[in-house]
C-alpha cells in the first residue's frame, strides 16, 4: 500500500500524508455501499424494507437530513458551550477563565481527557480489555494543549437540545424496526474528535455479554445512533468492516496481522454530512484514528437494546461494578425516553410525536419540565444499562 505510516510515532502531518490511500480507497468503497439515504416509514410507521435489509447485510446504515439546520445550530451551539466550560485538564475543577467548571453537581463528571492523537485504550485492559490492538499514535503539534476532551458522559442532562433530538420520532421508530417495540436505552455520550487532536479509539466490538448466547444473533448488543454536527470524513471518522457484525467475535489481532497494519483489509468510514444520523451495530468491527486531519468531528452518540436482551441481566459495568437490570431499573430508565419525546414535542409542535409503547398512557408523568429535570433526568446515567 503506498504512502505507509512508518515511524511510531509521526508528526500529525506524516501520519495524514501516509493514511492517503487507505483513506481514499476507504471513502470509495463506503459511497459505493447502497446504505445511506432519508428515513423512510411504511403506513404502518416501521422502516421501510430495503433500508433494514441494508442495514441487516452491512451493520450500518446513514440516515440523511435528519436533523434540520436550526436544530443542528442548537446542537452544536450547546455542545460549545459545555466544552468552553471544561476543566482545563482532569484534576482541575475550573474552567479556562478561572471559573468552576460546569457539571460539578452532577454525580458522574461529564468530561473524559485524553492526550493528544493519543491511543489510550489499544493493547491495554481497559474496557474489559476489548481495543487488543494498539494503532498509531502521532506526535501532536508543539502548541498543542497537554489534554483533550474526548468524550462527554450523559449528552441528555447536559444539553437540552439532546434530550430533544433523542425523543425524535423518526429515529425511535426506525429503532423499533430493528429491536421491537420494548427497546431500551443503552447510554449516551459525545465523542469530540478536534483536528489535530482527537486520540484513536482502537479497533474493537462493543458487546460483552451475549457472545455465547444460544440465542446469540447480529442484533444481541444492539446499536448505536451517531448523530454527526459536522461532516464525517475518513481523517476523522469511525471507521467499520461491514458485516463483521454477523460473524461473531472477530479476531482483530488476526485482521491487523493479515493487514500488515492497522490499517485493516476492507475497512470503511462512515463518511457523511453534519445533520446525517448513522445507525451501527455494536458488534461490528469498529475504530477511528488519531484525528491529524483538519476537520473537527462531533458525534452525539445514543444506544438501545432489546428488551429481552437486558431485563434481569447480571452484569459487570465497564466501572467494575456489578449490576442486575431489574423491571425497576429498567423502567425508571427507558423514562428517559418518553420525557425526550414530550420535550421534542414542546419545541417542534408541528411534528407528530413518537408513541414509546413501553410507557404508552404514563405521559402526564413523564412530562418535561422543572420537576423532572431534577427528579428523573439529572444522574440519569447513573442508571445506564451496558451488554
Amino acid at each position: 500500500m503506498a504512502n505507509p505510516v512508518t515511524a511510531a510515532h509521526p508528526s500529525a502531518e506524516e501520519h495524514a500524508r501516509g493514511m492517503v490511500d487507505y483513506f481514499r480507497q476507504g471513502e470509495q468503497k463506503a459511497r459505493e455501499l447502497p446504505n445511506r439515504g432519508p428515513i423512510k416509514l411504511d403506513q404502518t410507521g416501521a422502516l421501510d424494507p430495503t433500508i433494514l435489509q441494508a442495514y441487516q447485510r452491512y451493520g450500518f446504515y446513514v440516515f440523511e437530513g435528519v436533523i434540520g439546520a436550526d436544530e443542528l445550530a442548537e446542537l452544536r451551539s450547546d455542545v460549545d458551550g459545555v466544552l468552553a466550560r471544561a476543566p482545563v485538564d482532569p484534576e482541575s475543577t475550573v474552567d479556562r477563565d478561572g471559573q468552576p467548571a460546569f457539571g460539578q453537581d452532577f454525580a458522574r463528571q461529564p468530561y473524559r481527557f485524553a492526550k493528544p492523537l493519543s491511543d489510550p485504550l489499544g493493547g491495554t485492559d481497559r474496557n474489559k480489555g476489548r481495543h487488543p490492538v494498539k494503532v498509531t499514535a502521532p506526535t501532536p503539534a508543539s502548541d498543542a494543549p497537554s489534554w483533550t476532551v474526548e468524550l462527554l458522559h450523559g449528552n441528555l442532562h447536559l444539553m437540552d437540545s439532546c434530550l430533544r433530538l433523542y425523543g425524535h420520532p423518526g429515529l425511535l421508530a426506525a429503532c423499533a424496526s430493528v429491536l421491537g417495540n420494548d427497546f431500551v436505552p443503552y447510554n449516551e455520550v459525545a465523542f469530540i474528535k478536534e483536528p489535530g487532536l482527537g486520540p484513536s479509539v482502537a479497533w474493537h466490538q462493543d458487546g460483552t455479554t451475549h457472545w455465547d448466547a444460544e440465542d446469540w444473533d447480529p442484533d444481541a448488543h444492539g446499536f448505536n445512533y451517531m448523530a454527526q454536527l459536522y461532516a464525517s470524513t475518513p481523517g476523522n471518522a469511525v471507521w467499520v468492516l461491514p458485516g463483521s457484525h454477523k460473524l461473531g467475535k472477530n479476531n482483530i489481532k488476526q485482521l491487523v496481522e493479515e493487514s500488515g497494519s492497522e490499517r485493516i483489509e476492507g475497512a470503511v468510514p462512515l463518511v457523511c454530512n453534519g445533520g446525517d444520523v448513522i445507525m451501527t451495530n455494536r458488534q461490528l468491527t469498529h475504530g477511528s484514528f488519531a484525528n491529524s486531519s483538519p476537520d473537527r468531528r462531533i458525534t452525539l452518540n445514543a444506544g438501545f437494546f432489546a428488551r429481552r436482551r437486558v431485563l434481569n441481566v447480571t452484569t459487570e459495568l465497564l466501572s467494575g461494578d456489578l449490576a442486575t437490570f431489574d423491571q425497576a431499573r429498567v423502567e425508571e430508565r427507558s423514562r428517559m425516553i418518553a420525557i425526550a419525546i414530550d420535550a421534542r414535542r414542546q419545541r417542534f409542535p408541528e411534528e407528530a410525536s413518537y408513541v414509546y409503547r413501553p410507557l404508552a398512557g404514563r405521559e402526564d408523568e413523564n412530562r418535561w419540565n422543572e420537576d423532572t429535570r431534577h427528579t428523573v433526568v439529572k444522574d440519569y446515567n447513573l442508571r445506564d444499562m451496558y451488554i
